[in-house]
Parts: C-alpha cells; sequence; structure tokens
C-alpha cells in the first residue's frame, strides 16, 4: 500500500505540490483579503470600491508569494541567475495579471456592482484561479 502510495506521489507530484502551494497562496490571498474587506473602515470616497481595493491588495501579497513556492516547489526551477529569474518573474507577473484581472473584475461585478456576499465570491472565483494560475505557470516553467 505504501509503495502504491509512494508511485502515485511521483507519477502526480507537480500536480499534488501545486494544489498544496496553490491551497497555500490562496491562504496568503485570503489572510490579506478578509480583514481589508471585513474590518478595515474605508474612506467614504472609496469605500464604495472595498472589495476591489481588498481584493488587488491580497492578490499582490499572494503573487509574490506564489512565485518563490512555484519555482523551486512545483516546477522544479532551481536557476536563481538574473539571466533566468527576471524573464520568469515577468512572464510570471503577467499570467498572472491576467488571472488577477479576472479575479478582481469578478469581484468588483458580483460584491461591488451586485452586493453579493464578498466572502462566498471570494472562495468561488480562488477556484476558477487555481485552474487558471495552473496552465499558466504549467506553460512558463516547462522543462526546456
Amino acid at each position: 500500500m505504501i509503495n502504491w502510495i509512494r508511485k502515485m506521489f511521483e507519477k502526480y507530484r507537480e500536480i499534488i505540490s501545486y494544489l498544496f502551494f496553490g491551497a497555500l497562496t490562496t491562504l496568503v490571498n485570503w489572510i490579506v483579503f478578509i480583514p481589508l474587506y471585513n474590518w478595515v473602515q474605508w474612506p467614504e470616497a472609496v469605500a464604495g470600491l472595498a472589495g476591489t481595493i481588498s481584493k488587488a491588495v491580497a492578490w499582490g501579497a499572494a503573487v509574490i508569494f506564489a512565485f518563490f513556492t512555484n519555482k523551486p516547489f512545483v516546477f522544479k526551477s532551481h536557476d536563481w541567475s538574473a539571466k533566468v529569474v527576471w524573464p520568469e518573474m515577468l512572464k510570471f507577473l503577467g499570467c498572472r495579471v491576467g488571472s488577477g484581472l479576472l479575479e478582481i473584475g469578478f469581484i468588483g461585478l458580483t460584491v461591488d456592482l451586485l452586493n453579493w456576499n464578498g466572502n462566498l465570491m471570494n472562495i468561488i472565483v480562488a477556484v476558477v484561479v487555481i485552474v487558471v494560475n495552473y496552465i499558466g505557470s504549467k506553460w512558463l516553467f516547462k522543462k526546456k
């Protein structure tokens, strides 16, 4: 049984580790989003955008965390030289900007415009973003 589990882990290591670090990235996102959205007393000038602003800040924190965990632990990219890291980081950021705009737009539409529950919408959009980001990261860190 243990050998079977080991074989399955080895076969699906990348997906399992991506889901693990994706869950941690989502946790970072929520740890930033939830207090900002629920407890910060936003000035009246921006109060109508509390969901969008909270999501943008949470997204930034999550992207930084994701790059520094996905690169070495998920996609086994261990070259930290500037000539490798900067292009990877820029491409990673580009992919995440796309999914971040999707995430922020979804929250802006559903929470700020439609007044749906921000916490529930945050959970729904997290699932979509994890799938989109895996596809983008898989392309970015593909083996040469």
